[in-house]
């Protein structure tokens, strides 16, 4: 039975959406995770039951799947949470771009993957100058690649490289995409970036249906 758990309790793993896919997956991701020697080792075996949460048409209601008109990326975007844990090391959600909207520049801090779940997108990887060292003020980027993003297509982020990116939506309705990372990306402080003007400033996405608590500073 699909069900929103909103407790904040310290310590408790929060399902907003409860249900027996999501809980499964997660259970399945901590049991790969504690049976893994690293991030790369985890990412590879992850990615059978990634791949098929992606290609599962019946998991995720309409809510999430639908843009956001206020939202800490702008343009429309909704970041759904839709599992994060207690220790906040694990976060699933639902990230909703419009048709010919595009993110900012960012990076995630975290290991993990991202998959297309509808709609499709069109990636650009930006490297940065020494991908090695802290993120300072001024940043000078790159564009490493970019890449055509369609249903069931996924990749890993193994920071520091290519954590760096933007994604646009090119199909005619909005991309939907899952991310699975190690971190509670929507309320960590992150990092988005200008690559006309080097510039570099703070930036926390937040969630369409979860608030971020004030402890959680840059």
């Amino acid at each position: 039975m699909c069900g929103e758990n909103f407790g904040n309790e310290t310590g408790a793993d929060e399902f907003l959406l409860d249900t027996k896919t999501v809980r499964d997956f997660i259970a399945h991701v901590r049991e790969e995770i504690s049976h893994s020697s690293g991030p790369e080792d985890a990412i590879e075996n992850i990615k059978p039951a990634f791949s098929r949460l992606l290609e599962d048409d019946g998991w995720l209601p309409e809510k999430y799947r639908s843009p956001a008109p206020e939202s800490g990326m702008g343009g429309g975007i909704g970041q759904w949470l839709i599992f994060r844990s207690g220790l906040r090391d694990l976060s699933l959600f639902a990230l909703v771009v419009p048709s010919g909207s595009e993110t900012p520049v960012h990076d995630h801090l975290a290991w993990g993957l991202i998959g297309l779940y509808e709609g499709e997108q069109k990636e650009t990887v930006f490297a940065r100058e020494d991908e090695e060292a802290p993120v300072v003020e001024r940043e000078k980027l790159s564009v490493a690649f970019t890449r055509s993003v369609e249903r069931g297509d996924f990749y890993p982020l193994l920071p520091p490289t290519d954590d760096v990116h933007k994604v646009e939506t090119t199909s005619g309705e909005p991309s939907v995409s899952i991310h699975l990372l190690a971190n509670d990306t929507g309320c960590v402080w992150r990092h988005a970036f200008d690559p006309e003007t080097s510039e570099v400033r703070p930036f926390r996405s937040g969630y369409v249906n979860r608030e971020c608590g004030e402890e959680e500073a840059f």
